[in-house]
């Protein structure tokens, strides 16, 4: 413990740091003894409280340049720091810590609060079609948004007078208990952490400077946004306390499934059926995208499953003039029915085509006679 000016330990030893140590390295050092030794983490131990203390001290002395080069000239004599028995004359603990950990364990250090607070933020969920999101939309919705009261302008107060400073936390904000070493803070429920009162409230509003009401928003989506996209709207959230700064509004883009089309990022895909001889012969055929309908060409023999593609059918890039493509798969279409007529030319075809014109089922049996003779 920091006992006797002449039996103190070396503030840098304290600290388990060198001479040399510069100013953010010296802060690392005593937040890691701080925590370590805080009361908080120690109830009832006395020797935790005191190099709790010692090394406040310490880093007091070496964070101020001009102490410091003092101390490093003349050591605790240069320093005079406290009474013998180690208390702190002149010194707040509480501002030490909070300089270091904020409010972690409440010990803030008594700065103001602003009498005007930044309104919240609001989010709404937009569902828009397959298509609007691909091109983008500028969909109008409803939001309740509460505005500024109209009767006090966003004031709170009745006469237009400024705000008081509130008597309870005297503009702080907070109210500070002392509970044994530190003084613990608390929002102050006069002003409920504004750091101002009004006296006479607007009877509209009952001083908060905002009434409830619904607005009719346009919002911008862009092309190329996808499920989950945010939208910020900046300033068009709820209005601050007392005529602070309007919050933002965040809009959720949330996609409708499509009938034919399926996405990854800004390339779509789907499906056209065709039939088994438009594949065997080759054909054009119409296929659906998001610009309408085009002609694609399949030569002969296509397989069931073959992927083609279409270039810059896709997506548009988000904020960009890029676009992505778009991705047909061929599916063969097998008849369920058919007429005497078209049995009889299939069982024709059979006849005459044997294994040489389905070169994947020829592929296939070779393999099998490889494997089983």
């Amino acid at each position: 413990m920091a006992a006797a000016t002449g039996q103190k330990r070396d503030y840098y030893e304290v600290l388990g740091v060198q001479k040399t140590v510069n100013a953010q390295d010296l802060k690392s050092a005593f937040r890691k003894v701080a925590l370590q030794f805080h009361p908080d983490r120690n109830p009832g131990n006395a020797e935790a409280e005191d190099k709790f203390k010692e090394a406040s001290e310490a880093y007091e002395v070496l964070s101020d340049p001009e102490r410091r080069t003092k101390y490093d000239r003349f050591g605790h004599a240069g320093n005079p720091f406290g009474d013998a028995g180690g208390g702190f004359q002149g010194v707040n603990i509480n501002d030490i810590f909070g300089e270091i950990f904020g409010d972690i364990f409440g010990g803030g250090g008594g700065r103001g609060r602003r009498q005007t607070s930044r309104g919240a933020d609001l989010r709404y969920n937009l569902e828009i079609s397959f298509e609007e999101a691909a091109f983008g939309c500028r969909p109008k919705v409803t939001i309740p948004r509460p505005k500024k009261c109209d009767t006090c302008t966003g004031s709170g107060s009745k006469s237009g007078a400024a705000p008081r400073q509130c008597s309870a936390c005297g503009g702080s904000g907070e109210l500070r208990y002392t509970q044994g070493f530190f003084a613990v803070s608390r929002p102050c429920g006069d002003c409920g952490g504004t750091g101002a009162t009004i006296p006479d409230p607007c009877a509209k509003c009952r001083g908060s400077g905002k009434i409830p009401s619904e607005e009719v928003i346009e919002v911008a989506i862009p092309g190329g946004v996808d499920n989950g996209t945010r939208v910020r709207l900046g300033g068009m959230g709820e209005p601050g306390d007392r005529g602070g700064p309007a919050g933002d509004l965040y809009v959720t883009v949330i996609v409708r499934e499509h009938p034919l089309f399926q996405r990854e990022e800004y390339e779509v895909f789907c499906e056209v059926p065709v039939s088994f001889t438009q594949a065997a012969l080759g054909a054009k055929i119409d296929v659906p995208t998001l610009d309408g309908k085009v002609k694609m060409t399949i030569p002969q023999g296509t397989q069931s499953g073959k992927v083609f593609r279409l270039r810059g059918k896709g997506i548009p890039h988000l904020h960009s003039q890029q676009r992505g493509d778009q991705h047909v798969r061929v599916i063969i279409e097998t008849p369920t029915e058919l007429s005497s007529k078209q049995r009889e030319l299939l069982e024709r075809f059979a006849e005459v085509s044997g294994e040489e014109t389905h070169p994947q089922s020829k592929t296939f049996f070779d393999k099998v006679k490889e494997l089983f003779g």
